[in-house]
């Protein structure tokens, strides 16, 4: 059986025995609150929990390393609608000690891109047409540079009303304890 073919019969049984009803909610979240962290495995559950959070209570967006890497991405517009179409008040940028994105070489991932097949070719002709993959494909020096640029590249974005704060945080994805980088709150009258 295939990967596809175990999630659909488990699908199935969930539908099933309901295990859906638990879930129940609507599309606006509860807290107010939109939350950009990492894609990693460590924080699928964890990072829930230890925020004390339930289905409904926050609108989450996950990409590699909780990065906003352009100001009209499709990061910063996910932020954006979050809070004009489904009413978040506050954002939240949570990065993870660990994270894979640290260090992260654009190098070491088209090596790998070469090993599995991808043609050098492809890279050239993508840098040639003015695709920059050194800066797309890059990570940052520490969890806490890239989750304080995240949080700047949220703040000072034109369309972000000024009565939103913007928070940033570190997770320890062995324990759940967050550190404070950013109180998004501070300067607010």
């Amino acid at each position: 059986m295939t990967l596809l073919s175990q999630i659909l019969a488990d699908n199935a049984q969930f539908v099933d025995r309901k295990g859906y009803e638990e879930f129940a909610t609507d599309g606006f979240p509860n807290k107010k609150l939109v939350v950009l962290t990492c894609m990693d495995t460590r924080l699928v559950e964890l990072l829930p929990r230890a925020m004390n959070l339930k289905n409904g209570d926050i609108k989450l967006i996950k990409n590699a390393g909780a990065i906003v890497s352009h100001p009209f991405g499709s990061v910063m517009r996910s932020i954006l609608v979050a809070i004009y179409q489904l009413g978040a008040e506050e954002v939240a940028v949570i990065g993870h000690h660990g994270c894979g994105m640290a260090g992260l070489s654009c190098e070491s991932v088209l090596e790998k891109a070469y090993s599995r097949g991808v043609p050098r070719s492809v890279v050239a002709m993508l840098e040639n047409s003015g695709i920059s993959l050194t800066q797309w494909l890059r990570g940052f020096d520490t969890v806490e540079d890239g989750v304080k640029s995240s949080v700047a590249m949220v703040q000072n974005h034109p369309l972000l009303p000024n009565d939103v704060s913007v928070h940033g945080l570190v997770m320890h994805p062995d324990t759940g304890k967050l550190e404070l980088l950013i109180d998004g709150y501070a300067g607010k009258a």
